[in-house]
């Protein structure tokens, strides 16, 4: 067991909107450029932002969800990442008391849990003395959750400057920082979250860090979050080489996966990463394909034209027939989200119908007229492990009676029905919901007497 003194805080907000994950990624980079290793954190189940956290931070950044996860492995996750950092960077989610249940699982529920001093961002854009009253009621609210200090976002000028900083020293909360309002500096806008290309966003953080660095106070703000971090966190060994598991990984098809999972995976097997978009056959001899969520709908003119030539000469939809095999042949499959919509029929959106693998007997609409946003954290149960997720697309089936059958009932987290069906055919395991896996024996989820059909 050791103890070390460190930089460790979460970044929060009244409200969403204000300003999280630009301050985040910002001190992240800023930090990181100076030499120190920076540990990002995302609080919920986030698949967007902690892409940006490690272009950031150049280290991956871990989700901590006390919906999808036990109190007892968040504090592992925690201690497990930070064993190696410098500073410890937590964004959170939403309004700071934002949970599922009251503030239940908000990032007021992790900053308690773990301890964390709150760094408050507070957007100022329309506010002036006024806000002392709202940091008053943050800072008092609930005292279990500290506020180390402030830091105000879109800051129009010099004198507006001076009433902020006269209204946290009037409450007894220290200003670490005003950032100027700057526009052209905003993240892009989303699909179904930031734009989530790489190189761009490269730049809009280093420009980030850029700006921030003469408006905060980050010397001051290392200082009065050093807190005491004890970890006693052993090394997490493989429990069998022998298997093979194949993870679909793109820049956006398969772009949405939790850490916590191919570290899951990785106690299994070998992991073994393949792009559907470019690889012109799929792994030989896996035990396993992983596919993930992303925006297959945003690349099917790339999924779909990779090809490769048959002895024949004739073209072959290589990776899209290999896969086909592959779960015809009974291997084993588990598709979340846009790993579904790889499987299905196809893809139906305003450039046309795009064939996809075929595997699952449905088609996908990306239309305008039909796409609406369905969201939320998602429960049920399936071959005796209790599984949790979440859930966040616009797309929708197609098909108004789907042929197959949902094999559990999906619930929210308030433990309401929702109509996300799980599909199972052969040996392949498909949903809407992203499954947060960090807890769950994968390989006991084909542990039945499914007969392939």
């Amino acid at each position: 067991m050791k103890q070390i003194t460190r930089p460790q805080f979460l970044i929060a907000a009244p409200a969403s909107g204000a300003g999280k994950t630009s301050l985040s990624i910002g001190l992240m980079k800023l930090l990181a450029r100076k030499g120190k290793k920076v540990q990002p954190f995302k609080c919920g189940p986030d698949y967007i932002d902690i892409r940006f956290h490690e272009i950031a931070a150049e280290r991956p950044s871990i989700n901590l969800d006390t919906f999808m996860a036990s109190e007892i492995h968040v504090k592992h996750l925690y201690n497990c990442y930070s064993d190696t950092a410098d500073i410890c960077i937590t964004e959170g989610m939403m309004g700071l008391f934002d949970g599922y249940d009251g503030k239940k699982g908000s990032t007021a529920d992790i900053a308690r849990l773990l301890r964390l001093p709150i760094i408050l961002v507070v957007d100022a854009k329309s506010t002036s003395y006024s806000v002392s009253a709202q940091i008053y009621g943050f800072k008092n609210f609930d005292p279990q959750v500290q506020i180390a200090g402030v830091i105000f976002n879109r800051v129009g000028s010099e004198r507006h400057e001076t009433m902020l900083r006269k209204a946290c020293e009037d409450v007894g909360v220290l200003c670490l920082g005003c950032i100027l309002r700057n526009e052209e500096l905003s993240l892009k806008s989303r699909y179904l979250g930031l734009d989530i290309s790489p190189k761009e966003n490269k730049q809009t953080i280093e420009a980030w860090a850029d700006f921030i660095e003469k408006q905060i106070d980050s010397d001051l703000l290392l200082e009065q979050t050093a807190r005491p971090f004890v970890c006693d966190t052993p090394a997490i060994k493989p429990k069998n080489n022998k298997l093979r598991i194949a993870v679909a990984r793109s820049q956006e098809s398969f772009a949405f996966i939790y850490e916590e999972t191919l570290t899951k995976l990785r106690e299994s097997g070998k992991v073994i990463f393949f792009n559907p978009e470019t690889a012109k056959r799929l792994p030989r001899n896996i035990d396993l394909l992983y596919l993930p969520g992303g925006y297959p709908e945003k690349r099917t003119s790339e999924l779909v034209s990779n090809l490769n030539k048959k002895d024949d000469g004739s073209p072959r939809r290589c990776m899209m027939d290999d896969v086909k095999e592959y779960a015809e042949n009974g291997g084993r499959i588990l598709a979340e989200c846009g790993g579904m919509i790889y499987l299905s029929r196809g893809i139906d959106d305003k450039g046309g119908y795009n064939t996809m693998t075929n595997v699952l007997p449905f088609s996908i609409t990306n239309l305008k007229s039909a796409r609406h946003l369905t969201l939320g954290y998602r429960q049920f149960e399936y071959n005796g492990q209790q599984l949790r997720g979440h859930e966040f697309h616009y797309t929708q089936f197609e098909d108004d009676r789907l042929s197959i059958p949902s094999v559990a009932q999906v619930y929210d987290a308030m433990s309401e029905p929702v109509a996300t069906p799980v599909f199972r055919y052969k040996n392949v395991i498909a949903s809407y919901t992203h499954l947060y896996l960090g807890e769950t024996d994968i390989l006991k989820l084909w542990n039945d007497d499914h007969n392939p059909r």
